[in-house]
């Protein structure tokens, strides 16, 4: 949404003795002032949890329960828990290979046709009409599934568009089998309306398992390549990446009897990729006194994935 979509004609409505009022203009007076207010959060807030909205559930229960809260969303609407809300856990197994499901809890603001309508009266010579309506937010488990380098992410493209640019609040992510919470929530990936006064840093070192870069079947080989898992650093955007490979050097590739091992040498890692969860690591290699080969022998990825770790630095501002 542009910064201004709502308030294309910035008119304050106003009055004069004996005029005649319709609808539309005590509309207009509240439609102003809501624009004017959302105006003010969406340039002056991010999109996030302002206040409240805890989440409980431990590990066996069959519902999470939502404590009272305010939020904004990326359009500068406020979302509003007035009274405790309990949600269903999915009823699902869990996955096709027998693991948990994981689903994200998340909150939004209602559309118009979703308002219920608190109070209505009579007209003059006119149908009953709605004179409140009752702004109650809307709470959705969005499915995860794992993608090709074992991160978590949206089934629906939607969902996850929504959650990508704030129309959508993430509050909790729960692991689900046999119906029930197969371990307490997880509420630190939530995202807050106001933003950390200093930039979060956040590091880790990770085994990576390592394969051929590019795949095997490439006209060259490049080196090795590997998905990086940043998850405990808790970042709600992405962050800039720094990543350095450690371990035993040099790995040596076997040729043949007669010209025994190639000796490899890694270069600078560098990221690709990169996004709040992780990103892959590309390690550039070389080789004397005989290029790489294609594909790389089993033994020497193998050798890799247990000699060599990515140290990775996250800094989120």
């Amino acid at each position: 949404m542009s910064v201004f979509d709502d308030t294309r004609s910035v008119e304050r409505p106003k009055f004069f003795d004996g005029q005649q009022l319709f609808a539309a203009d005590l509309d207009g007076i509240a439609s102003f002032n809501r624009s004017m207010r959302w105006l003010h959060n969406r340039s002056l807030h991010q999109a996030g949890v302002g206040n409240g909205f805890a989440v409980g559930g431990k590990r066996g229960d069959r519902e999470v329960c939502v404590q009272p809260g305010y939020a904004l969303d990326s359009d500068g609407r406020e979302i509003i828990l007035l009274d405790t809300h309990v949600e269903p856990v999915p009823p699902v197994a869990g996955e096709p290979d027998g693991g948990s499901a994981f689903f994200d809890l998340a909150v939004s603001y209602p559309s118009d046709d979703e308002l219920e309508e608190v109070e209505t009266r009579a007209g003059v010579c006119v149908p009953r009409g709605a004179v409140r309506l009752r702004e109650e937010p809307v709470f959705c488990w969005v499915r995860l599934i794992r993608d090709v380098n074992g991160r978590l992410r949206a089934v629906s493209k939607k969902q996850a568009l929504e959650i990508q640019n704030g129309t959508a609040i993430v509050l909790a992510r729960a692991e689900v089998l046999s119906c029930q919470l197969n371990a307490d929530l997880d509420v630190a990936i939530r995202r807050l309306a106001r933003p950390p006064r200093q930039p979060r840093l956040a590091c880790g070192t990770e085994l990576a398992a390592w394969e051929q870069w590019p795949a095997a079947g490439g006209e060259w080989v490049y080196g090795v390549t590997a998905p990086v898992d940043t998850g405990s650093g808790r970042f709600r955007q992405t962050p800039r990446y720094a990543a350095r490979i450690e371990g035993v050097r040099p790995l040596e590739i076997p040729i043949d009897i007669e010209f025994g091992t190639n000796m490899v040498l890694d270069l600078p890692a560098y990221v690709q990729d990169p996004d709040p969860d992780g990103f892959v690591c590309n390690v550039p290699l070389i080789a004397f006194p005989n290029d790489l080969s294609d594909p790389l022998p089993q033994s020497f990825l193998d050798g890799a994935r247990l000699a060599w770790r990515v140290t990775w630095l996250g800094i989120e501002d």
